[in-house]
């Protein structure tokens, strides 16, 4: 399954797999079985059958988590929207890479293989205030780098990011999809001040309205608004789908790229649960629109993908608890 243009991969996004129904009742059955009073294990119960579903499997394992990290250069930093400069994105890859960033503790600490792709660092994408972000050839070239990066022998997936500017990005990209005002939408990212928010906010309403007869396309907003590291998820993520690889989904700038898939098509995000809540201006506004609640929620907006590994922790479990206690009959437990 391959692609070189927008049309081709909406076509893929047309025609996407479903969970195995007979394994998730499976799932709910062993589930209705083990040695617990109904419900009592809360959501990690409808995560392990969720889980179970996409998996083809009603007794699970999850022994192969893969975190991604994609990196990515915005031209609109040129706009003056970020605290830090465009070169700490490079600075922060070497960090990935070397094992020194707070993603490299977590993905060892689940036992999560970890990748990093930086993606023509050195060739910013176009300031999206005075022309389209990126090209189709360059847009689809990231999805492609994305879509490349997942092993299809992993279990779960998570994709984290770096890219100075790129809460702007994400910000534009969310009010292109669902609405609302640019201020709605817009928070502070690496930490502006007032002035700072004020001045991210502008620019992102300019590209609203720069962009404004194509924003009724979800892909056509990612081409026009994103950068090459969200373009990447999208891949990822919409990968992930095809090869029934479940997803934990990081933060604000994650949740905004993957809406551009389940805005594409409704549903195409179901093989994916939300990791985390940042305290980022919008997250809560994205997950809600989504119907997706939170599994963790700890003041995190690091991006890296480092909320959502950290919810790994929450979903092994789930899957430990699931496929490990024993049933009633197993147990001789009487039900009562």
């Amino acid at each position: 399954m391959t692609f070189t243009t927008l049309a081709q991969f909406r076509t893929i996004l047309d025609d996407l797999p479903q969970p195995d129904n007979t394994a998730r009742a499976q799932a709910e059955q062993r589930n209705s079985q083990l040695t617990k009073p109904p419900a009592a294990l809360g959501r990690l119960e409808d995560l392990a059958i969720w889980y179970a579903g996409w998996r083809g499997d009603a007794k699970p394992e999850m022994n192969a988590p893969q975190i991604i990290v994609f990196a990515g250069n915005h031209g609109v930093c040129a706009q003056g929207v970020s605290a830090f400069p465009p070169e700490v994105t490079e600075q922060m890859v070497l960090n990935f890479q070397h094992g020194g960033a707070a993603i490299n503790q977590l993905a060892k600490t689940f036992g999560a293989k970890m990748d990093v792709h930086a993606i023509s660092l050195d060739s910013p994408t176009a300031d999206f205030t005075k022309a389209a972000a990126m090209s189709e050839a360059e847009v689809v070239a990231a999805i492609k780098t994305g879509w490349d990066a997942v092993d299809p022998a992993s279990d779960l997936l998570v994709t984290g990011e770096m890219g100075i500017g790129n809460t702007t990005s994400a910000a534009a990209i969310a009010a292109a999809l669902f609405g609302g005002d640019a201020a709605e939408w817009t928070g502070r990212g690496t930490g502006v001040d007032d002035a700072g928010l004020l001045l991210k906010t502008k620019v992102v309403a300019k590209g609203l309205e720069l962009h404004a007869k194509v924003l009724s396309d979800p892909l056509q907003v990612l081409r026009c608004l994103g950068g090459r590291e969200l373009a990447a998820m999208v891949g990822a993520i919409s990968k992930a789908r095809i090869l029934r690889i479940p997803v934990i989904l990081d933060g604000f700038i994650c949740s905004a790229a993957a809406s551009v898939l389940e805005m594409s098509v409704t549903g195409a995000l179901d093989h994916a649960v939300a990791g985390h809540l940042s305290p980022e201006n919008a997250h809560g506004t994205i997950l809600k629109t989504l119907g997706k609640e939170p599994l963790l929620a700890l003041d995190m907006r690091l991006g890296e993908g480092s909320g959502a590994a950290l919810a790994i922790g929450v979903l092994k479990g789930a899957i430990a608890c699931h496929s490990g206690m024993s049933t009633f009959a197993q147990a001789g437990v009487s039900q009562g």
